[in-house]
């Protein structure tokens, strides 16, 4: 019966990062993972360049029942701190939008330096594993698997979240945290496209392949300036993802389709020079041309009226209907392409500073799996790094 210091499962970010923390400090260290690869939501993220952390990282821009338990690990361990390790391993970095750090030898090459970095202080890692059992004995954690048992005086459970479950994701890591008396914050898709019904879905399926600037909030949450993608079946892009993790079934969106502009001012402009002109074809210089031919329906407001046929009342409810725009997702695309996982493992029965159970001692719960989610753009990555070298320090 193999026995280490620290058994960890999941060979995902931070089980990888933990691991070979957990290593540095002279322990023996085995990770066990179902799957025949390693890390493989690193490997197709950022389309494969890996966007591995955000320069902006801070609590705010994480989301959780506990708003400041992300802050110590955060706190101690920050995105310069991954950067200088990927410096120590001759890996370089592009900024692509403001403060997104993507690898530019590709994401295998983190996948790489993870796995150097656990095999250059001893530490293990055994794929294809599947577990048949984990339980504590009064002594040490025991898991089982089909053809051996291990033990450990330590366990850290890094199996991550529901999203992506084609790449093998389960609910493993919350049955195992109610099994030792944790609760769970309800999961939902996060970082996800939106689906619409009815007329909304054949708009938006015509418009599929447009992308415009907006301003976009759910109902609770801060707003978000950035792209909209038309989809067959509804919204995405990155605006629509940000929100998407704040978002409520039954609770509509909102969309600034104008934020950079007055359209007020822009239409009364329009009217004066060129009354003769359809609404739509005077936005058609802000918005793409598509877009602007199916306003109407979308707002059902008439964007198709000549300008000099619309009164200031009715040209400021157009107006209006441009910069708050209030649409009702159907649904969202759910767990099969959701980015990552909100909710899960309540943080109120977790140490802040070490991921450590207060209900049982030596156990950890780090990464996706925690009810800690992070914002587009390399924040969920920080957190795995930060949670997993918050473990990997007592671990």
């Amino acid at each position: 019966m193999p026995h280490f210091d620290t058994l960890i499962l999941g060979a995902g970010a931070a089980g990888l990062f933990c691991g070979a923390k957990v290593a540095a400090r002279g322990r023996r260290v085995m990770i066990l993972d179902h799957a025949r690869k390693p890390a493989e939501k690193i490997r197709i993220s950022g389309g494969g360049r890996c966007n591995f952390t955000h320069l902006d990282t801070r609590p705010e821009a994480f989301i959780s029942d506990n708003r400041h338990f992300a802050k110590s690990a955060l706190a101690r361990f920050k995105p310069t701190d991954f950067c200088q390790l990927m410096n120590q391993h001759g890996l370089s970095w592009e900024e692509k939008a403001a403060g997104q750090l993507f690898c530019e030898q590709k994401s295998g090459a983190i996948i790489q330096m993870l796995l150097d970095e656990l095999a250059a202080y001893g530490g293990h890692l055994q794929l294809s594993t599947h577990i048949t059992d984990v339980r504590h004995t009064g002594k040490h954690y025991q898991i089982d698997n089909d053809s051996a048992c291990f033990t450990a005086q330590s366990l850290a459970i890094a199996t991550g979240g529901r999203s992506v479950p084609k790449m093998g994701a389960s609910g493993l890591a919350y049955d195992l945290a109610q099994q030792f008396g944790h609760s769970i914050v309800p999961t939902r898709p996060a970082l996800v496209p939106f689906t619409f019904s009815g007329v909304y879905k054949e708009l938006f399926s015509d418009l599929s392949g447009v992308s415009a600037p907006v301003l976009a909030r759910a109902e609770t949450g801060p707003d978000f300036q950035d792209q909209i993608l038309f989809t067959h079946r509804g919204l995405s892009g990155p605006a629509i993802l940000q929100i998407s993790s704040y978002w409520k079934e039954t609770e509509p969106i909102t969309l600034n389709l104008l934020p950079e502009l007055q359209a007020e001012a822009v239409l009364k402009n329009a009217r004066t020079d060129q009354p003769n002109r359809p609404v739509r074809q005077a936005l058609s210089a802000h918005l793409p041309l598509r877009l602007t031919e199916k306003l109407s329906q979308i707002t059902r407001l008439p964007f198709d009226q000549r300008l000099g046929e619309v009164s200031n009342k009715r040209l400021s409810h157009m107006s209006s209907g441009l910069h708050d725009l209030s649409l009702l997702p159907t649904g969202t695309e759910g767990w099969r392409t959701a980015e990552v996982t909100a909710g899960g493992v309540a943080t109120q029965a977790l140490s802040s500073s070490s991921m450590e159970s207060r209900l049982q001692p030596g156990l950890f719960f780090i990464g996706e799996c925690v009810d800690v989610t992070g914002w587009l753009g390399g924040y969920n990555f920080q957190w795995a790094w930060a949670s997993g070298a918050a473990a990997g320090a007592v671990a």
